[in-house]
């Protein structure tokens, strides 16, 4: 056997875990997470205050592009501890050695 070559299970496992990773903490839950920040400050902007559509809007969308780096990594911290808590029980922790 080669030193370097890799089980293709491992590989595989490694695989999935990224997608599911990413798919989660990178694109589900931000989106989601803005989408409905978004959706709040404009019907709040839209009760509190007398702003025109088009600065709500904007105000909006600033205040979404705003939140980007404070969700960062309560969402990533999140997603390690669900998976962790879940998926990761069945194949191992990505690195760590595996049990017979």
């Amino acid at each position: 056997p080669q030193a370097h070559a890799q089980d293709p299970t491992r590989v595989g496992v490694a695989v999935v875990d990224t997608f599911v990773w990413q798919g989660l903490a990178s694109v589900a839950i931000p989106g989601f997470t803005i989408n409905r920040l978004c959706a709040a400050s404009l019907a709040l902007l839209g009760t509190l205050t007398r702003w025109p559509l088009p600065l709500r809007r904007w105000a909006t969308t600033a205040l979404g592009l705003a939140a980007i780096p404070l969700i960062i990594t309560p969402i990533d911290r999140t997603v390690d501890f669900l998976m962790d808590s879940s998926l990761r029980k069945f194949y191992g922790t990505p690195g760590e050695p595996p049990t017979d």
